[in-house]
């Protein structure tokens, strides 16, 4: 019998899509490595470290993996728990069946795992078998083996006399116990799931005498493949704006424009910003502050808008205000119409109004007292004629000179002197107004009164009238429905509103209505009783009890108030009246004091529309190292000052040269603003030349606000307005437009050939040396720019060897050092330095962990000016689990560890700080920075698009040892 003609049907619908058909060209491994028969009783076994996410798809978005593991050894049984977080394992080798016949495998782990198995002792054959889970959220308990119906196979036939290629694959995040082990059994439903041990796997080679960059001998299957993390990366879309192709990124390639074109197209003038610091005294670590972001158009969507769910710092309102606010504050709520009909008034006597001194005794949130407009202070606040029973037509004002419930504007919430019910229907007619009864005042009452917003009062209150304090009715054509939840008893009857009156002697249940929860936050206890028809005006202009529908007023409550025992006592007869008809509506009893919150819902205004105005909020941000927030992107500049310079230099270039440029696109501007002297543009333009070719501008040009001589002194003679604040106000430049105020800065332009040293100090980090030196072969095949050397200085490394590695590479040029001893970041940086012998290059010090963009050598050399710019560029911190493709991250805007800077400029400087960053490195960077500012240099800053710095630990990493494992 064919045993492979039973392993081609192995895959179930839905499992297809892991057989990567539509990867034809990958090149797997089809003839197995020599076997020996001491490769018995173990399996290969690849750690793949600091990598987030509970999937194994998740392992194959690794940038190692499969042939760069962090650690490289064996396991002696298909069962293994490292007791590790945020790992990934590639186990793999040969099984060696006991006997003919049909077998049933079966997988267990946390998180997800998969088992593939080979028709034969070929990889190129394996097949998935089993499986845990695709999500990352799948999981079972130890020896759980048939927890999930993917885990266990179908039945293999397989022969004993055969060994056949096996691959697990695991991933575990950093929860819940890790384990993962493989069960088999002979295809007998009543037998149980044995775990794979030594009498019956191999080795698939032996890796114990090879370098760690030596991999020609890793197999490469279906299940692991070099170039799995791309098509896997590529299944899931990202929503960083970044990914988009930007013309920026490529415009290197596009020829550049003849040099004597743009000879003397402006006149030239000293180029001596004021933000310099030449020698200034700075102190240790202060250069920061001395560091200012550049202006950028177009949008280069360096903003991390994906990240901003969990960091909203661009918007610069506090954390803490946001998760209880959030961004409504720039939202206008639009009136909502309302039928005059179903109006609601409340006409109230001076009597009813709040002392400053009661006001005072309120809590921290009491909002300040409101002044009655002076008109209303002059109007007596007598009874209203004819109060009763009449309305006062919308748009007039009543006696208190007040809109009686307009939302805004006119209607000033009341608060009354103790808390009240609002009424749910139409409220019961108090009788005539009398003379309020003398109070027990501590202090006389003021002559001039204040409105207060309608809140519950805590502290003291004062003994009540007898008498009913508000004279006046609400006004309600119709009464209100109550909308009754989760009730036993289907309310086939409103409730009359004598249910819900206010009873005398005792605690009114406070119905408070859902557009003042804000505000009656806090539960109030007194010792008082109100008067009988207390009532209270909530006129928040949010508030949902305006909410309407086709007629119908709904309102919503929140909860009540408590009842003491006395007052309990006191109208206990009427309790008892009033407890028979609620029986018939409701399985609550208001004997209990509180309404549970579940009894009412909320009402909500579908219907709410609200008014916004278009708000930049890049206007708010300055040209300052913000330090603080770490998502935004770089600044953005105005359209029409970035315009009018163009225009200005487009018409210079072609008085030069004939009209024979035509603008086609504005690639690139930065700007750096200097409020007091001028402004300094990098200008990129793609033209077309006589209207065939198409050629690349890429010049600095300066536009001073203060005209003077050709020197130093540019505040002398000023002409023109001071342009000061050019983003805010972009309009002011017309008035420049067609003056001779763009000129070209002397000593301020870049070299397009010059070369680029990338000085990279490395010890023991093969996996991630491989891949710079990888990254740089393949930096030289994508620009075909020859103008750069890669300087590797190496500590001892004894994992890989790094120089036969860099003469391997396709690379235009290198330089190896080795050093003795301990890993020295800033000695080896000034090591590297130390071997260029031109001065007038760059030299870029690196680190080992990046990912470069196709356009970082033309970036690092627009940005490097001898004698006048260094170039910091900021790189985006990857997460765990993240990579390239799914950039989610933050830049660093603290570190200035990738810097670029002339040699000349370097030496000059003093070079690396190697006495006082001996044995340690953190800080050096900084203490660079401070130097090269009092020096005298510019340090241009910019987020750079696609510049990633990848996520490690510190394991194994330079000079850290590892203790001792633990005895299991």
């Amino acid at each position: 019998q064919n045993d492979g003609q039973d392993l081609d049907g192995w895959f179930s619908r839905g499992q297809r899509s892991d057989r990567a058909p539509a990867h034809p060209n990958l090149n797997l491994t089809k003839q197995p490595l020599p076997w020996s028969e001491q490769y018995k009783g173990k399996a290969n076994l690849h750690v793949f470290e600091d990598w987030c996410g509970g999937a194994v798809r998740h392992l194959r978005k690794n940038l190692h993996f499969p042939l760069f593991p962090h650690t490289r050894t064996t396991v002696k049984k298909l069962a293994v728990s490292p007791k590790w977080k945020n790992y990934g394992l590639r186990i793999f080798g040969y099984i060696h069946p006991f006997k003919d016949g049909d077998f049933q495998f079966s997988v267990a782990s946390d998180d997800n795992s998969e088992f593939w198995l080979s028709s034969d002792d070929s990889p190129s054959n394996s097949r998935l078998a089993a499986f845990v889970g695709k999500l990352g959220t799948e999981w079972t308990a130890p020896g759980e083996f048939t927890k999930f119906s993917s885990q266990v196979s179908k039945p293999l036939r397989l022969m004993s006399s055969r060994r056949y290629y096996f691959e697990l694959l695991h991933k575990q995040d950093d929860r819940g116990s890790d384990h993962v082990e493989v069960g088999w059994r002979v295809f007998l439903p009543s037998l149980k799931f044995e775990v794979i041990d030594s009498s019956y796997i191999s080795l698939y080679t032996d890796e114990s005498s090879l370098k760690m960059n030596h991999v020609e001998h890793i197999p490469q299957t279906l299940a692991s493949h070099s170039g799995s993390y791309l098509w896997e990366a590529q299944q899931d879309e990202h929503g960083a704006d970044m990914l988009k192709p930007d013309p920026r990124d490529t415009f290197f390639l596009t020829p550049a424009i003849e040099a004597s074109r743009v000879e003397n197209v402006l006149v030239p003038c000293a180029y001596s910003p004021t933000y310099v610091v030449k020698d200034f005294p700075i102190a240790r670590y202060q250069g920061l502050q001395f560091v200012y972001l550049s202006f950028v158009y177009p949008n280069d969507f360096t903003r991390l808008t994906h990240m901003e769910t969990e960091n909203k710092c661009f918007y610069r309102e506090s954390p803490l205000y946001l998760e209880k606010f959030g961004f409504y504050k720039y939202m206008k709520m639009d009136e909502e119409e309302e039928d005059p009909r179903q109006r609601a008034f409340l006409f109230l006597s001076p009597d009813n109004f709040l002392e400053d001194e009661e006001e005072e005794e309120e809590g921290v949130d009491s909002p300040e007292p409101t002044d009655l407009l002076p008109e209303a202070k002059e109007k007596s606040f007598g009874p209203v004629p004819g109060a009763k029973g009449k309305e006062t037509p919308l748009g007039e004002e009543d006696e208190l000179g007040l809109l009686a419930s307009s939302k805004r504007g006119g209607a000033l919430s009341i608060q009354p002197h103790l808390s009240a019910p609002i009424f749910g229907g139409k409220a019961r007619t108090p009788g005539p107004s009398k003379a309020g009864a003398p109070r027990e005042d501590k202090k006389p009452r003021k002559a001039q009164e204040k409105v207060y917003v309608t809140r519950l009062q805590p502290g003291k209150r004062k003994a009540p009238a007898q008498e009913p304090v508000f004279p006046g009715i609400f006004l309600y054509p119709k009464p209100l429905k109550k909308v009754h939840l989760r009730s036993r008893t289907p309310q086939k009857h409103p409730i009359a509103s004598s249910k819900l009156r206010a009873i005398p002697g005792r605690r009114s249940p406070c119905l408070l209505a859902l557009g003042t929860e804000g505000l009656f936050s806090r539960e109030t206890h007194e010792d008082t009783t109100p008067a009988p028809g207390r009532t209270m005006a909530t006129t928040d202009y949010n508030s949902s009890e305006a909410t309407r529908s086709e007629g119908t007023r709904v309102t919503s409550f929140l909860k009540m108030s408590e009842t003491t025992a006395s007052q309990q006592e006191e109208g206990k007869g009427q309790e008892e009246e009033e407890e028979e008809e609620e029986e018939e509506v409701s399985d609550y009893s208001y004997e209990t004091g509180e309404l549970q919150q579940s009894w009412l819902e909320d009402s909500i205004n579908w219907q709410r529309t609200f008014s916004v105005s278009s708000v930049d909020f890049e206007l708010l941000r300055s040209d300052w190292n913000d330090l603080r927030c770490n998502v935004s992107g770089n600044l953005q500049l105005s359209e029409s000052e970035v315009v009018d310079v163009v225009a200005q230099y487009m018409e210079k270039l072609n008085e030069k040269n004939g009209g024979i440029y035509t603008l086609l696109r504005i690639v690139n501007v930065e700007k750096r603003r200097d409020t007091a002297r001028g402004n300094r543009y990098l200008l990129e333009l793609e033209l077309a030349e006589r209207g065939q070719r198409t050629v690349r501008l890429s010049e600095y040009v300066y536009v001073l606000l203060h005209q003077g001589k050709q020197d130093d002194s540019a505040e002398a003679n000023p002409e023109g307005p001071a342009l000061g604040a050019t983003e805010p106000q972009p309009s002011t430049w017309s008035i420049l437009y067609g003056r001779p105020i763009l000129c070209r800065p002397l000593r301020l332009s870049w070299k397009q050939d010059v070369m680029v040293h990338f000085v990279v100090p490395v010890k023991n980090q093969a996996r991630w040396v491989q891949q710079f030196i990888s990254d740089m072969a393949r930096l030289y095949g994508a620009t075909k720019d020859a103008n750069f050397n890669v300087i590797l200085v190496d500590f001892d490394s004894d994992d890989m060897d790094v120089e036969k590695a860099l003469r391997d590479a396709r690379l235009p040029r290198y330089q190896y050092l080795r050093r003795t001893g301990n890993f020295e970041r800033s000695a080896g940086l000034q090591a590297g330095v130390d071997t260029v012998e031109d001065g007038h290059s760059i030299v870029f010090l690196c680190d080992l962990h990046i990912h470069f963009p196709p356009n970082i050598l033309d970036s690092i050399r627009k940005h490097c000016v001898e004698g006048k710019l260094a170039y910091a560029p900021i790189v985006m911190r990857l997460s765990c689990g993240s990579s390239p493709r799914e950039p989610n991250g933050y830049w660093e805007v603290n570190g200035f560890g990738l810097f670029g800077i002339y040699k000349s400029d370097f030496d000059r400087v003093g070079g690396m700080n190697t006495e006082e960053f001996r044995d340690r490195w953190g800080g050096e960077d900084w203490e660079l920075l401070d130097r090269v500012l009092q020096s005298g240099l510019e340090v241009e800053r910019l987020r750079l698009r696609n510049f990633y710095h990848y996520y490690h630990s510190k394991r194994g990493m330079w000079n850290a040892r590892s203790k001792k494992p633990p005895k299991d």
